[in-house]
């Protein structure tokens, strides 16, 4: 598995956590800290792409612009 992600232009970074054998994710780029985790491969996408539309969200609520990606 390559070990970064990308979704909207948004890049992840992602590490293997033996000791509580999960994957583990954090959105780089950006002044907000975004993290998410799964137990597979697939979870820790769907949960990628979850905390990115999540941000949209939040930002859009408490009237912030989210910060841009930077690819």
């Amino acid at each position: 598995m390559n070990s970064m992600l990308e979704y909207k232009g948004y890049r992840a970074m992602v590490e293997y956590d033996a000791e509580d054998n999960i994957f583990v994710g954090e959105v780089f780029g950006i002044a907000d800290s975004l993290n998410f985790h799964g137990t597979s491969v697939a979870e820790l996408k769907e949960t990628f792409k979850k905390s990115i539309d999540n941000y949209f969200e939040l930002c859009e609520k408490i009237g912030k612009n989210p910060d841009a990606a930077e690819c």
